[in-house]
């Protein structure tokens, strides 16, 4: 079949456009548009609008916390998970603050509607259905997009989200072909534009389980995963009461591999394209496929499995803990092994995915890039992996291109103010051999970014942009100042030797009251609830909300640590002031060694802070470039 072009033809202008409506398109499209730029957002497919390739979740650890910063900050995932989610559960709830998260089992078909009706709806915004070929480039300034309909949109700034259609690949055992997540379109010429243009492309992996028919699983063999009881939310608007009742929410279910599973993969490693040579891509570390986790884990005999509901209108369920890229019958016999699989009925077979990954270090903090001005790009193009690392990193380039587009001052979130900063700068400055995802040990201060404060760190910065109404920083303001108000409150309750408190710390085994206590002081006691502790003092003039006494207990208990982790910001802060110029010439300076020189030169580190961050710039070498930095 002989393939022909579209002649090409002038097709309008835009202040920005956005290419790809996944997760990142979606959020980078929303966020320019609704900061006043007249914003183009053009995706191969409508169907695949913020559509869910892998797994119908969003949230867990670090990643649900980067859901409420996006929230926080006026982005959209946060309502979008509200409005379609079938469960909802906190995990880590035995642990302490910083690691606790929430995760969202998603409908991912009414996820993909809402997204896609939001967008639709939003005033500045036009939803284009077609496949960028190339980019329009003049003077190493990108001012436009080229589709494959002969289509020329010119713009201010162009926003990458291509994500794993990037000269996509499918690989199930023996069988590859060109293909997009999903079976959607590849785009393949647009990774070969970039190519031309100098870019350093990389090539990634990532991998999906099969899918099976709920009706043919035996459920009574599994463990139920209901939802939680507690109302959780993603968003700081979405109120308690529209909190869905645990019976209203569709469990998952738990099962497990066996030693006949493993013994079944390790007796057909041949045919697993992981390790015949046919994957050449680097797969992630942390989301391993089953094929991977029997060789690397070889003394385990099992391995968690979930069975997870695809959303209330169809009743196919992803197997989570099963990512596999073997031959379709292979997976067959793996699933009839399984406790509660025995006679399931599989839907689409589980399937890698090979892809184009610009690598990160050729971008700024603000993810434009360096090779060429008024180009940004996000989401998985940038070598990450995940719906909600993809979502953060669309934000904050569709932030900067509708920026750079209104003629306004980039925006930066540092490591101490979001997860987001966190990740972004990990792949600027460390840069990625791997898919990368967020971990909450990826934080230095896990203490301060937590799921619970995301408003009170971002919200202010949402309204500067223009991306927070008036109405939602009033609300911010008013909880912080409750939750001010009850902390110096009880600071000046206290408690006398004999009272019921005492009664109550004694009967927890601890000494009892020589002198009066502090409400305050009794609070970071770790047996005692805020709740528990009104029962001994009078209470506030106006109640607290569920979400303030959260604050309070919270801000009282961990007051120590969260003050040394305080000052260690500050310090960042001195050394982020550090700016190091644009045009420096690492040559010039004496006295650097040879691997810090290369790695400075080819990073080009912003702060001295940012310096500090690479591997291979060691003390000394920051040292030497303090100084230069000081006398030039």
């Amino acid at each position: 079949m002989e393939v022909s072009s579209a002649k090409q033809y002038e097709a309008g202008s835009y202040d920005v456009i956005v290419v790809g409506a996944g997760h990142a398109g979606s959020e980078a499209a929303l966020a320019a548009a609704r900061m006043g730029n007249r914003t183009l957002l053009v995706t191969i497919s409508l169907e695949m609008v913020a559509f869910m390739p892998c797994n119908p979740s969003l949230g867990g650890p670090a990643k649900g916390i980067v859901v409420r910063e996006i929230d926080a900050l006026g982005g959209q995932m946060g309502k979008n998970i509200d409005q379609t989610y079938v469960q909802m559960r906190m995990l880590n709830t035995g642990k302490g603050p910083a690691v606790r998260a929430l995760r969202a089992q998603a409908d991912k078909h009414a996820y993909h509607r809402q997204m896609k009706l939001t967008i639709e709806q939003e005033p500045n915004l036009t939803l284009r259905q077609a496949t960028v070929d190339d980019l329009i480039v003049e003077d190493g300034v990108c001012c436009g997009v080229i589709t494959n309909t002969g289509a020329r949109y010119r713009a201010k700034a162009v926003v990458l989200t291509v994500g794993t259609a990037a000269r996509g690949k499918i690989i199930i055992g023996e069988l590859q072909y060109e293909s997009g997540p999903n079976n959607s379109k590849a785009a393949v010429k647009l990774s070969e534009a970039l190519e031309r243009l100098g870019f350093e492309l990389e090539r990634f992996k990532t991998g999906t389980p099969p899918r099976v028919n709920g009706n043919t699983i035996d459920y009574a063999a599994t463990e139920e995963q209901p939802g939680d009881e507690t109302p959780h939310h993603f968003s700081f608007d979405t109120p308690d009461s529209a909190y869905l009742p645990v019976k209203d929410q569709l469990s998952c279910w738990l099962t497990y591999t066996n030693p006949a599973v493993h013994d079944l993969i390790r007796a057909n490693l041949d045919r697993a394209p992981m390790f015949s040579g046919l994957i050449e891509g680097v797969g992630p570390r942390y989301c391993p496929s089953i094929e991977d986790k029997v060789v690397r884990f070889a003394d385990k005999d099992r391995h968690q499995l979930f069975l997870e509901p695809e959303g209330r209108d169809t009743d196919e369920y992803y197997v989570d803990g099963l990512s596999t890229s073997f031959p379709e019958e292979i997976q067959q016999q793996l699933l009839h092994q399984i406790k509660g699989l025995e006679h399931v009925e599989m839907m689409r077979p589980g399937y890698a995915i090979e892809y184009d990954v610009v690598a990160p270090h050729q971008l700024h903090p603000t993810l434009e890039t360096k090779l060429i001005k008024n180009l940004y790009t996000a989401g998985q193009t940038n070598g990450t992996s995940g719906y909600e690392e993809a979502a953060g990193q669309g934000l904050i380039a569709g932030i900067n291109a509708g920026r750079r587009a209104l003629g306004l001052a980039p925006f930066v979130l540092k490591r101490s103010d979001a997860y987001i900063g966190v990740m972004i700068d990990d792949l600027v400055t460390k840069g990625t051999k791997e898919p990368y995802r967020l971990l909450t040990s990826r934080a230095e201060y896990r203490l301060i970014l937590r799921h619970d404060n995301a408003d009170l760190r971002l919200m202010a910065m949402g309204h500067a942009l223009g991306l927070v109404s008036d109405e939602r920083l009033a609300a911010m303001e008013a909880k912080k100042a409750t939750v001010a108000a009850e902390i110096k409150r009880l600071a000046t309750v206290r408690l006398k030797p004999g009272s019921a408190a005492d009664e109550f710390i004694q009967a927890h085994g601890d000494h009892a009251l020589k002198d009066s206590l502090t409400a305050a002081a009794l609070l970071k006691r770790p047996y005692v609830s805020y709740d528990q502790l009104l029962e001994f003092i009078p209470v506030p003039a106006t109640p607290l909300d569920r979400q303030a006494k959260e604050q309070v207990e919270i801000q009282l208990k961990y007051e120590g640590y969260i003050k040394k982790e305080e000052v260690k910001v500050n310090r960042l802060k001195r050394m982020e002031a550090k700016k190091i110029p644009a045009n420096i010439d690492y040559d010039q300076i004496d006295g650097l060694a040879t691997e810090g020189r290369q790695k400075l030169a080819k990073i080009r580190p912003e702060t001295l802070a940012q310096a500090s961050r690479i591997s291979g710039v060691n003390p000394a070498d920051l040292a030497i470039l303090s100084v230069y930095i000081q006398h030039h």
